[in-house]
Protein backbone atom coordinates (compact mmCIF):
# COMPACT_ATOMS: atom_id res chain seq x y z
CA UNK A 1 0.00 0.00 0.00
CA UNK A 2 1.35 3.49 -1.04
CA UNK A 3 0.47 6.98 0.80
CA UNK A 4 -2.11 7.58 -2.12
CA UNK A 5 -3.85 4.34 -1.09
CA UNK A 6 -3.39 4.91 1.99
CA UNK A 7 -5.17 8.62 2.21
CA UNK A 8 -7.97 7.74 -0.21
CA UNK A 9 -8.69 4.42 1.59
CA UNK A 10 -8.91 6.79 4.90
CA UNK A 11 -10.87 9.36 3.28
CA UNK A 12 -13.41 6.73 2.16
CA UNK A 13 -13.83 5.14 6.01
CA UNK A 14 -14.56 8.32 7.37
CA UNK A 15 -17.82 8.59 5.04
CA UNK A 16 -16.06 10.15 2.01
CA UNK A 17 -19.19 8.68 -0.09
CA UNK A 18 -18.76 11.31 -3.43
CA UNK A 19 -15.49 12.78 -4.90
CA UNK A 20 -15.25 15.24 -7.83
CA UNK A 21 -12.82 16.16 -9.86
CA UNK A 22 -10.55 16.66 -12.61
CA UNK A 23 -8.36 13.19 -12.85
CA UNK A 24 -4.21 14.27 -14.04
CA UNK A 25 -1.36 12.29 -13.33
CA UNK A 26 -1.19 13.55 -9.51
CA UNK A 27 -4.44 12.84 -8.58
CA UNK A 28 -4.83 9.61 -10.24
CA UNK A 29 -3.66 7.00 -7.28
CA UNK A 30 -5.23 8.88 -4.33
CA UNK A 31 -9.20 8.94 -6.35
CA UNK A 32 -8.56 5.87 -7.44
CA UNK A 33 -8.39 4.66 -3.78
CA UNK A 34 -11.17 6.66 -2.75
CA UNK A 35 -12.94 4.91 -5.49
CA UNK A 36 -11.85 1.47 -4.24
CA UNK A 37 -12.71 2.39 -0.71
CA UNK A 38 -16.64 2.79 -2.05
CA UNK A 39 -16.66 6.42 -2.94
CA UNK A 40 -18.47 7.43 -6.01
CA UNK A 41 -15.84 9.53 -8.70
CA UNK A 42 -17.77 12.13 -10.03
CA UNK A 43 -15.56 13.53 -13.42
CA UNK A 44 -16.67 17.05 -14.47
CA UNK A 45 -15.43 19.09 -17.23
CA UNK A 46 -13.17 22.09 -15.32
CA UNK A 47 -11.73 21.63 -11.90
CA UNK A 48 -14.22 25.20 -10.61
CA UNK A 49 -16.78 22.93 -11.74
CA UNK A 50 -15.86 20.15 -9.75
CA UNK A 51 -15.16 22.65 -6.46
CA UNK A 52 -18.57 23.53 -6.31
CA UNK A 53 -20.40 20.42 -7.37
CA UNK A 54 -18.55 19.13 -3.95
CA UNK A 55 -19.22 22.26 -2.60
CA UNK A 56 -22.90 21.82 -3.10
CA UNK A 57 -22.85 18.19 -2.64
CA UNK A 58 -21.85 19.01 1.69
CA UNK A 59 -24.38 21.99 1.84
CA UNK A 60 -27.21 19.86 0.25
CA UNK A 61 -26.35 16.74 2.22
CA UNK A 62 -25.24 17.92 5.09
CA UNK A 63 -21.96 15.50 4.61
CA UNK A 64 -18.59 16.16 3.81
CA UNK A 65 -16.98 17.59 0.62
CA UNK A 66 -14.73 15.87 -1.26
CA UNK A 67 -12.33 17.53 -4.24
CA UNK A 68 -9.72 15.86 -6.03
CA UNK A 69 -7.27 17.97 -8.42
CA UNK A 70 -4.06 17.91 -10.17
CA UNK A 71 -0.94 19.42 -8.80
CA UNK A 72 -0.53 23.61 -9.41
CA UNK A 73 -3.20 24.19 -12.60
CA UNK A 74 -5.73 22.09 -11.30
CA UNK A 75 -5.89 23.64 -7.65
CA UNK A 76 -5.32 27.23 -9.59
CA UNK A 77 -8.40 26.45 -11.72
CA UNK A 78 -10.40 25.40 -8.85
CA UNK A 79 -9.81 28.64 -6.66
CA UNK A 80 -12.91 30.51 -7.40
CA UNK A 81 -14.87 27.17 -5.99
CA UNK A 82 -12.97 26.87 -3.33
CA UNK A 83 -13.00 30.78 -2.05
CA UNK A 84 -16.89 30.13 -2.52
CA UNK A 85 -16.93 27.27 -0.13
CA UNK A 86 -14.08 28.46 2.40
CA UNK A 87 -15.92 32.04 2.61
CA UNK A 88 -19.55 29.70 3.26
CA UNK A 89 -17.97 27.78 5.83
CA UNK A 90 -18.71 24.60 3.83
CA UNK A 91 -17.26 21.19 5.30
CA UNK A 92 -14.85 20.32 2.41
CA UNK A 93 -11.75 18.03 2.09
CA UNK A 94 -9.44 19.18 -1.27
CA UNK A 95 -6.83 16.45 -2.14
CA UNK A 96 -4.32 18.29 -3.92
CA UNK A 97 -1.32 16.71 -5.35
CA UNK A 98 1.91 19.08 -5.56
CA UNK A 99 4.91 19.53 -6.13
CA UNK A 100 7.58 20.63 -4.11
CA UNK A 101 10.58 21.64 -6.20
CA UNK A 102 10.33 25.27 -7.26
CA UNK A 103 11.82 24.41 -10.82
CA UNK A 104 8.65 22.67 -11.57
CA UNK A 105 6.53 23.89 -14.11
CA UNK A 106 3.49 23.12 -11.81
CA UNK A 107 4.94 24.38 -8.63
CA UNK A 108 2.48 27.05 -7.18
CA UNK A 109 2.90 27.93 -3.33
CA UNK A 110 -0.47 25.59 -2.44
CA UNK A 111 -0.19 26.77 1.06
CA UNK A 112 -0.29 30.79 0.77
CA UNK A 113 -3.35 30.19 -1.94
CA UNK A 114 -5.06 28.31 0.62
CA UNK A 115 -4.58 30.83 3.06
CA UNK A 116 -5.48 33.45 0.76
CA UNK A 117 -9.11 32.42 0.18
CA UNK A 118 -9.91 31.75 4.15
CA UNK A 119 -8.90 27.94 3.70
CA UNK A 120 -6.78 25.80 5.95
CA UNK A 121 -3.40 24.05 4.31
CA UNK A 122 -2.52 20.77 5.50
CA UNK A 123 -0.01 18.50 4.01
CA UNK A 124 1.40 14.83 4.04
CA UNK A 125 4.92 14.92 5.38
CA UNK A 126 5.47 11.35 6.29
CA UNK A 127 3.95 7.81 5.41
CA UNK A 128 3.82 7.13 9.21
CA UNK A 129 1.29 10.47 9.81
CA UNK A 130 -0.24 10.32 6.40
CA UNK A 131 -3.35 8.69 8.11
CA UNK A 132 -3.53 10.52 11.16
CA UNK A 133 -3.02 13.85 8.98
CA UNK A 134 -6.30 12.82 6.81
CA UNK A 135 -8.46 12.64 10.05
CA UNK A 136 -7.23 15.90 11.49
CA UNK A 137 -8.32 17.67 7.89
CA UNK A 138 -11.50 15.81 8.67
CA UNK A 139 -12.10 17.05 11.81
CA UNK A 140 -11.22 19.87 11.16
CA UNK A 141 -13.53 20.70 8.00
CA UNK A 142 -16.56 19.28 9.70
CA UNK A 143 -16.01 20.59 13.23
CA UNK A 144 -14.76 23.76 12.70
CA UNK A 145 -16.45 24.21 9.60
CA UNK A 146 -13.72 25.06 7.14
CA UNK A 147 -12.64 24.21 3.69
CA UNK A 148 -9.28 22.39 4.42
CA UNK A 149 -6.34 22.40 1.34
CA UNK A 150 -4.35 19.13 2.19
CA UNK A 151 -1.88 18.81 -0.06
CA UNK A 152 -0.09 15.43 -0.98
CA UNK A 153 3.46 15.91 -2.29
CA UNK A 154 4.06 13.62 -5.13
CA UNK A 155 7.17 12.52 -3.55
CA UNK A 156 5.47 11.11 -0.53
CA UNK A 157 2.85 9.37 -2.17
CA UNK A 158 4.66 6.65 -3.72
CA UNK A 159 6.01 5.59 -0.73
CA UNK A 160 5.46 2.26 1.26
CA UNK A 161 2.99 3.13 4.14
CA UNK A 162 1.84 0.89 7.10
CA UNK A 163 -0.93 -1.67 6.56
CA UNK A 164 -3.96 -0.92 8.34
CA UNK A 165 -5.67 -4.31 10.04
CA UNK A 166 -9.09 -2.47 9.48
CA UNK A 167 -11.17 0.10 8.53
CA UNK A 168 -10.69 3.48 10.68
CA UNK A 169 -13.48 4.00 13.05
CA UNK A 170 -15.53 6.79 12.57
CA UNK A 171 -16.03 7.81 15.98
CA UNK A 172 -12.51 9.50 15.84
CA UNK A 173 -14.39 12.33 14.10
CA UNK A 174 -17.34 12.10 16.83
CA UNK A 175 -17.71 16.14 17.57
CA UNK A 176 -16.23 17.83 20.48
CA UNK A 177 -19.16 18.43 23.64
CA UNK A 178 -19.87 21.96 23.44
CA UNK A 179 -19.76 23.85 26.59
CA UNK A 180 -22.95 25.19 27.33
CA UNK A 181 -24.05 28.22 25.76
CA UNK A 182 -23.68 31.58 27.81
CA UNK A 183 -25.93 34.60 28.14
CA UNK A 184 -28.97 32.32 27.43
CA UNK A 185 -31.05 34.62 30.43
CA UNK A 186 -30.52 37.64 28.30
CA UNK A 187 -31.60 36.44 25.69
CA UNK A 188 -34.87 34.96 27.43
CA UNK A 189 -35.10 38.19 28.98
CA UNK A 190 -34.87 40.28 25.57
CA UNK A 191 -37.46 37.65 23.76
CA UNK A 192 -39.83 37.90 26.88
CA UNK A 193 -40.08 41.91 26.76
CA UNK A 194 -40.54 42.22 22.66
CA UNK A 195 -43.96 43.03 21.55
CA UNK A 196 -42.88 42.53 17.88
CA UNK A 197 -40.10 39.53 17.59
CA UNK A 198 -38.32 38.63 14.34
CA UNK A 199 -36.47 35.53 13.97
CA UNK A 200 -33.72 35.33 11.17
CA UNK A 201 -32.34 31.95 10.38
CA UNK A 202 -29.41 31.39 8.71
CA UNK A 203 -27.01 28.30 7.41
CA UNK A 204 -26.09 27.80 11.16
CA UNK A 205 -29.70 27.01 11.61
CA UNK A 206 -30.32 24.60 9.15
CA UNK A 207 -30.56 22.01 11.42
CA UNK A 208 -32.62 23.62 13.59
CA UNK A 209 -36.19 23.88 12.35
CA UNK A 210 -38.14 22.01 15.23
CA UNK A 211 -36.58 24.09 17.99
CA UNK A 212 -36.68 27.39 16.75
CA UNK A 213 -40.27 26.86 15.34
CA UNK A 214 -41.30 25.88 19.33
CA UNK A 215 -39.31 28.83 20.65
CA UNK A 216 -41.49 30.62 18.09
CA UNK A 217 -44.63 29.68 19.06
CA UNK A 218 -44.37 30.33 22.80
CA UNK A 219 -43.22 34.43 21.89
CA UNK A 220 -45.27 34.90 18.89
CA UNK A 221 -41.95 35.59 16.38
CA UNK A 222 -42.46 35.83 13.00
CA UNK A 223 -40.06 33.43 11.05
CA UNK A 224 -37.50 34.60 8.00
CA UNK A 225 -34.41 33.38 6.57
CA UNK A 226 -30.91 34.52 5.34
CA UNK A 227 -30.71 33.32 1.46
CA UNK A 228 -28.94 30.48 2.19
CA UNK A 229 -31.22 29.28 4.61
CA UNK A 230 -34.27 29.82 1.99
CA UNK A 231 -36.79 26.98 2.65
CA UNK A 232 -36.10 26.38 6.38
CA UNK A 233 -39.64 27.63 7.44
CA UNK A 234 -41.41 26.25 4.49
CA UNK A 235 -45.23 25.55 5.12
CA UNK A 236 -45.09 27.77 8.31
CA UNK A 237 -47.52 30.13 8.31
CA UNK A 238 -45.57 32.59 10.15
CA UNK A 239 -42.69 32.71 7.85
CA UNK A 240 -41.94 35.79 5.60
CA UNK A 241 -39.38 33.99 3.21
CA UNK A 242 -36.07 35.35 2.67
CA UNK A 243 -35.20 38.59 5.10
CA UNK A 244 -32.89 41.66 3.06
CA UNK A 245 -32.77 42.02 -0.59
CA UNK A 246 -35.06 39.39 -1.90
CA UNK A 247 -37.74 40.55 0.73
CA UNK A 248 -41.07 40.72 -0.54
CA UNK A 249 -42.89 44.34 0.26
CA UNK A 250 -44.61 42.95 3.13
CA UNK A 251 -41.69 40.77 4.84
CA UNK A 252 -39.76 43.78 4.72
CA UNK A 253 -42.43 45.63 6.02
CA UNK A 254 -42.75 43.21 8.95
CA UNK A 255 -38.87 43.28 9.47
CA UNK A 256 -38.56 46.33 10.10
CA UNK A 257 -41.23 46.72 12.48
CA UNK A 258 -40.05 44.16 14.72
CA UNK A 259 -38.87 45.28 17.77
CA UNK A 260 -36.42 42.42 18.37
CA UNK A 261 -34.28 40.84 15.86
CA UNK A 262 -32.79 37.76 16.27
CA UNK A 263 -30.33 36.54 14.13
CA UNK A 264 -29.70 32.75 14.44
CA UNK A 265 -26.77 31.17 13.37
CA UNK A 266 -26.86 34.17 10.41
CA UNK A 267 -24.39 36.82 10.03
CA UNK A 268 -26.61 40.02 9.92
CA UNK A 269 -24.74 41.44 7.25
CA UNK A 270 -26.04 44.05 5.08
CA UNK A 271 -27.50 41.33 2.13
CA UNK A 272 -29.67 40.36 4.93
CA UNK A 273 -30.76 43.04 6.54
CA UNK A 274 -30.47 45.92 3.84
CA UNK A 275 -27.74 47.58 5.37
CA UNK A 276 -29.51 47.93 8.64
CA UNK A 277 -32.32 49.40 6.93
CA UNK A 278 -34.57 46.31 8.34
CA UNK A 279 -33.78 47.23 11.83
CA UNK A 280 -36.37 49.75 12.69
CA UNK A 281 -35.80 52.34 15.08
CA UNK A 282 -35.25 51.15 18.56
CA UNK A 283 -35.38 47.62 18.09
CA UNK A 284 -33.39 45.57 19.76
CA UNK A 285 -30.95 43.05 17.71
CA UNK A 286 -29.75 39.51 19.49
CA UNK A 287 -27.35 36.91 17.82
CA UNK A 288 -26.51 33.67 18.51
CA UNK A 289 -23.60 31.65 16.28
CA UNK A 290 -20.72 29.18 17.06
CA UNK A 291 -18.20 31.11 16.49
CA UNK A 292 -17.94 34.07 18.86
CA UNK A 293 -15.99 35.94 16.83
CA UNK A 294 -18.99 36.39 14.05
CA UNK A 295 -21.22 38.27 17.19
CA UNK A 296 -21.21 41.71 16.29
CA UNK A 297 -19.22 41.12 13.67
CA UNK A 298 -21.68 42.92 10.89
CA UNK A 299 -23.47 45.04 12.52
CA UNK A 300 -23.65 45.96 16.58
CA UNK A 301 -26.00 43.62 18.54
CA UNK A 302 -27.60 43.84 22.14
CA UNK A 303 -27.16 40.51 23.34
CA UNK A 304 -24.48 37.80 21.92
CA UNK A 305 -24.91 34.15 22.53
CA UNK A 306 -22.15 31.85 21.22
CA UNK A 307 -23.64 28.51 20.88
CA UNK A 308 -25.36 25.92 19.27
CA UNK A 309 -28.19 27.59 17.83
CA UNK A 310 -30.42 24.43 18.52
CA UNK A 311 -29.16 24.06 21.87
CA UNK A 312 -29.95 27.82 22.56
CA UNK A 313 -33.38 27.93 21.41
CA UNK A 314 -34.20 24.37 23.33
CA UNK A 315 -32.46 26.25 26.68
CA UNK A 316 -34.51 29.47 26.25
CA UNK A 317 -37.28 29.79 28.74
CA UNK A 318 -40.37 32.38 27.77
CA UNK A 319 -43.96 32.32 28.87
CA UNK A 320 -46.63 32.16 25.76
CA UNK A 321 -47.68 35.47 24.27
CA UNK A 322 -49.38 36.50 20.97
CA UNK A 323 -46.35 38.35 20.33
CA UNK A 324 -46.57 39.77 16.41
CA UNK A 325 -48.56 37.19 15.85
CA UNK A 326 -52.57 37.59 15.32
CA UNK A 327 -55.47 36.01 13.08
CA UNK A 328 -55.59 39.66 11.08
CA UNK A 329 -51.56 39.30 10.35
CA UNK A 330 -52.08 35.55 9.27
CA UNK A 331 -54.44 36.85 6.48
CA UNK A 332 -52.29 39.09 5.06
CA UNK A 333 -49.21 36.83 5.48
CA UNK A 334 -51.08 34.39 3.33
CA UNK A 335 -52.35 36.44 0.93
CA UNK A 336 -49.43 38.40 0.41
CA UNK A 337 -45.78 37.52 1.82
CA UNK A 338 -44.35 35.84 -1.31
CA UNK A 339 -43.47 37.88 -4.58
CA UNK A 340 -45.60 35.58 -6.69
CA UNK A 341 -48.57 37.20 -4.65
CA UNK A 342 -47.39 40.66 -5.57
CA UNK A 343 -49.50 42.40 -7.94
CA UNK A 344 -47.37 43.24 -11.52
CA UNK A 345 -47.84 44.79 -14.92
CA UNK A 346 -46.49 42.59 -17.43
CA UNK A 347 -43.84 43.83 -19.17
CA UNK A 348 -43.24 40.80 -21.67
CA UNK A 349 -43.62 41.56 -25.54
CA UNK A 350 -43.78 39.60 -28.92
CA UNK A 351 -40.19 38.51 -28.70
CA UNK A 352 -39.22 38.76 -24.75
CA UNK A 353 -40.62 37.41 -21.81
CA UNK A 354 -40.77 39.38 -18.17
CA UNK A 355 -39.02 37.35 -15.94
CA UNK A 356 -41.44 37.66 -13.15
CA UNK A 357 -44.33 35.74 -15.47
CA UNK A 358 -41.56 33.45 -16.39
CA UNK A 359 -40.93 32.64 -12.60
CA UNK A 360 -44.44 32.73 -11.55
CA UNK A 361 -45.26 30.48 -14.96
CA UNK A 362 -42.00 27.71 -13.82
CA UNK A 363 -43.12 27.65 -10.10
CA UNK A 364 -46.72 26.50 -11.20
CA UNK A 365 -45.43 23.61 -13.33
CA UNK A 366 -42.60 22.41 -12.27
CA UNK A 367 -43.39 19.74 -9.29
CA UNK A 368 -42.86 20.93 -5.98
CA UNK A 369 -40.19 18.46 -4.81
CA UNK A 370 -37.49 20.32 -6.56
CA UNK A 371 -33.86 21.11 -5.73
CA UNK A 372 -32.93 24.83 -7.05
CA UNK A 373 -29.04 25.95 -8.03
CA UNK A 374 -28.93 29.91 -8.82
CA UNK A 375 -26.05 31.86 -10.13
CA UNK A 376 -25.63 34.61 -9.91
CA UNK A 377 -26.61 38.17 -11.94
CA UNK A 378 -29.43 40.67 -12.27
CA UNK A 379 -31.92 37.79 -12.65
CA UNK A 380 -31.03 35.86 -9.53
CA UNK A 381 -33.87 37.34 -7.49
CA UNK A 382 -36.75 36.01 -9.55
CA UNK A 383 -35.88 32.24 -9.40
CA UNK A 384 -34.79 32.57 -5.55
CA UNK A 385 -37.61 34.87 -4.83
CA UNK A 386 -40.59 33.33 -7.18
CA UNK A 387 -39.72 29.68 -7.02
CA UNK A 388 -40.67 28.03 -3.87
CA UNK A 389 -39.08 24.95 -2.57
CA UNK A 390 -39.90 22.42 -0.37
CA UNK A 391 -37.47 22.95 2.88
CA UNK A 392 -33.88 24.39 3.47
CA UNK A 393 -32.09 21.69 1.49
CA UNK A 394 -34.01 22.17 -1.49
CA UNK A 395 -32.39 25.47 -2.44
CA UNK A 396 -28.28 26.09 -3.04
CA UNK A 397 -27.30 29.00 -3.50
CA UNK A 398 -23.29 29.73 -3.71
CA UNK A 399 -23.10 33.25 -3.37
CA UNK A 400 -20.57 34.04 -0.64
CA UNK A 401 -18.13 35.48 -3.26
CA UNK A 402 -20.48 36.60 -5.79
CA UNK A 403 -18.94 35.24 -8.85
CA UNK A 404 -21.14 34.18 -12.05
CA UNK A 405 -20.46 31.05 -13.63
CA UNK A 406 -20.98 28.59 -10.34
CA UNK A 407 -25.16 27.81 -11.13
CA UNK A 408 -24.52 24.63 -12.98
CA UNK A 409 -22.32 22.86 -10.94
CA UNK A 410 -24.40 24.01 -8.11
CA UNK A 411 -26.94 21.96 -9.15
CA UNK A 412 -25.40 19.50 -10.42
CA UNK A 413 -23.75 19.00 -6.68
CA UNK A 414 -26.97 19.40 -5.65
CA UNK A 415 -28.95 16.80 -7.83
CA UNK A 416 -26.39 14.35 -6.37
CA UNK A 417 -26.91 14.75 -3.01
CA UNK A 418 -30.72 14.92 -3.68
CA UNK A 419 -31.63 12.17 -6.23
CA UNK A 420 -35.28 11.62 -5.39
CA UNK A 421 -35.90 15.60 -6.42
CA UNK A 422 -36.36 17.85 -9.70
CA UNK A 423 -33.19 19.65 -10.28
CA UNK A 424 -33.60 22.96 -11.37
CA UNK A 425 -30.54 25.09 -12.43
CA UNK A 426 -31.31 28.98 -12.93
CA UNK A 427 -29.06 30.85 -14.74
CA UNK A 428 -27.93 34.07 -16.36
CA UNK A 429 -26.74 34.09 -19.74
CA UNK A 430 -23.46 34.95 -19.04
CA UNK A 431 -22.89 32.73 -16.27
CA UNK A 432 -24.60 30.02 -18.22
CA UNK A 433 -21.67 30.42 -21.07
CA UNK A 434 -18.79 30.56 -18.26
CA UNK A 435 -20.01 26.98 -17.00
CA UNK A 436 -21.70 25.42 -20.16
CA UNK A 437 -18.60 22.84 -20.22
CA UNK A 438 -20.39 20.88 -17.56
CA UNK A 439 -23.91 20.39 -19.57
CA UNK A 440 -21.32 17.54 -20.78
CA UNK A 441 -21.49 16.49 -17.00
CA UNK A 442 -25.19 16.66 -16.77
CA UNK A 443 -26.05 14.03 -19.91
CA UNK A 444 -23.27 11.96 -19.25
CA UNK A 445 -24.52 11.81 -15.71
CA UNK A 446 -28.08 10.59 -16.84
CA UNK A 447 -29.88 13.69 -14.57
CA UNK A 448 -33.07 14.80 -15.39
CA UNK A 449 -32.46 18.37 -14.53
CA UNK A 450 -34.54 21.33 -15.97
CA UNK A 451 -31.94 24.33 -16.84
CA UNK A 452 -33.13 27.28 -17.35
CA UNK A 453 -31.45 30.67 -18.78
CA UNK A 454 -32.76 33.74 -18.10
CA UNK A 455 -30.96 35.10 -21.17
CA UNK A 456 -30.57 39.13 -21.83
CA UNK A 457 -27.82 39.06 -23.95
CA UNK A 458 -25.74 40.69 -21.70
CA UNK A 459 -24.24 41.35 -17.82
CA UNK A 460 -27.63 42.72 -16.74
CA UNK A 461 -26.25 44.29 -13.71
CA UNK A 462 -23.35 46.17 -15.07
CA UNK A 463 -26.20 46.88 -17.73
CA UNK A 464 -28.77 48.33 -15.70
CA UNK A 465 -26.24 49.82 -12.86
CA UNK A 466 -23.87 51.64 -15.23
CA UNK A 467 -26.84 52.32 -18.08
CA UNK A 468 -29.14 55.20 -16.68
CA UNK A 469 -25.91 57.45 -15.82
CA UNK A 470 -25.48 56.98 -19.53
CA UNK A 471 -22.06 55.43 -19.82
CA UNK A 472 -21.09 53.04 -23.00
CA UNK A 473 -22.55 49.66 -22.19
CA UNK A 474 -20.73 48.17 -25.47
CA UNK A 475 -18.42 46.09 -23.14
CA UNK A 476 -21.21 44.33 -21.26
CA UNK A 477 -23.85 43.46 -24.24
CA UNK A 478 -23.45 41.02 -26.45
CA UNK A 479 -25.26 39.27 -29.71
CA UNK A 480 -27.65 37.12 -28.73
CA UNK A 481 -26.71 33.42 -27.96
CA UNK A 482 -29.03 30.47 -29.28
CA UNK A 483 -28.53 28.60 -25.64
CA UNK A 484 -31.41 25.72 -27.43
CA UNK A 485 -28.89 24.95 -29.57
CA UNK A 486 -26.41 25.00 -27.41
CA UNK A 487 -28.25 22.27 -25.15
CA UNK A 488 -29.07 20.14 -28.07
CA UNK A 489 -25.29 19.90 -29.12
CA UNK A 490 -24.89 18.70 -25.84
CA UNK A 491 -27.50 16.24 -26.18
CA UNK A 492 -30.48 17.58 -24.19
CA UNK A 493 -33.94 17.91 -24.98
CA UNK A 494 -34.63 22.19 -25.87
CA UNK A 495 -36.65 25.19 -25.65
CA UNK A 496 -36.54 28.69 -26.81
CA UNK A 497 -39.29 31.09 -24.84
CA UNK A 498 -39.99 34.52 -25.73
CA UNK A 499 -43.88 33.88 -24.19
CA UNK A 500 -45.56 31.70 -21.56
CA UNK A 501 -47.67 29.44 -24.17
CA UNK A 502 -44.10 28.82 -25.69
CA UNK A 503 -43.75 26.85 -21.53
CA UNK A 504 -45.87 24.29 -23.34
CA UNK A 505 -42.41 21.98 -24.24
CA UNK A 506 -41.74 21.68 -20.37
CA UNK A 507 -45.11 20.29 -19.60
CA UNK A 508 -44.34 17.49 -22.22
CA UNK A 509 -40.88 17.17 -21.01
CA UNK A 510 -42.24 16.37 -17.78
CA UNK A 511 -44.97 13.98 -18.31
CA UNK A 512 -42.60 12.55 -20.58
CA UNK A 513 -39.44 9.57 -19.14
CA UNK A 514 -37.33 12.59 -18.34
CA UNK A 515 -34.28 10.32 -20.18
CA UNK A 516 -32.56 13.79 -21.23
CA UNK A 517 -32.10 16.74 -19.28
CA UNK A 518 -34.42 19.74 -20.60
CA UNK A 519 -32.52 23.30 -21.36
CA UNK A 520 -34.76 26.61 -21.36
CA UNK A 521 -33.71 29.79 -23.60
CA UNK A 522 -35.38 32.02 -22.34
CA UNK A 523 -35.33 35.21 -24.07
CA UNK A 524 -36.46 37.89 -21.30
CA UNK A 525 -37.10 41.48 -20.84
CA UNK A 526 -33.88 44.09 -20.75
CA UNK A 527 -35.52 47.20 -20.30
CA UNK A 528 -35.46 47.14 -16.12
CA UNK A 529 -33.37 46.41 -13.34
CA UNK A 530 -34.14 43.53 -10.92
CA UNK A 531 -35.77 45.30 -7.92
CA UNK A 532 -32.83 44.30 -5.75
CA UNK A 533 -29.91 45.46 -7.69
CA UNK A 534 -29.09 48.93 -6.65
CA UNK A 535 -29.17 47.43 -2.91
CA UNK A 536 -26.61 45.16 -3.98
CA UNK A 537 -24.92 47.82 -5.53
CA UNK A 538 -24.33 49.77 -2.44
CA UNK A 539 -22.41 47.11 -0.80
CA UNK A 540 -19.46 46.78 -3.58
Amino acid sequence: MTVADAVGRALADLGADHVFGVVGSGNFHVTNALVAGGARYVAARHEGGAATMADAYARTSGRLGVLSVHQGCGLTNAMTGITEAAKSRTPLVVLAAEVTSPRSNFFVDQTALATAVGAVSERVTSASTAVDTVVRAVRRATHERRTVVLNLPLDRQSEPAPSASSALDRSVLDPPVLDPPAGVDALAEAIASARRPVFIAGRGARHARAGLERLAARCGALLATSAVANGLFAGNPWSLGISGGFASPLAAELIAGADLVVGWGCALNGWTLRHGALVGPGATVAQVDLDADALGAHRPVDVGVVGDVRAVADAVRVDGTPGYRSPELASRIAAAVRWRDVPFADGSGADRIDPRALSVRLDDLLPAERVLGVDSGNFMGYPSAYLSVPDERGFCFTQAFQSIGLGLATTIGAALARPDRLPVAALGDGGGLMGVAELETVVRLGLPMVVVVYNDSGYGAEVHHFGPAGHPLDTVRFPDTDFAALGRGFGCAALTVRRRDDLAGLTRWLDGPRDTPLLIDAKVTTDRAAWWLEEAFRGH
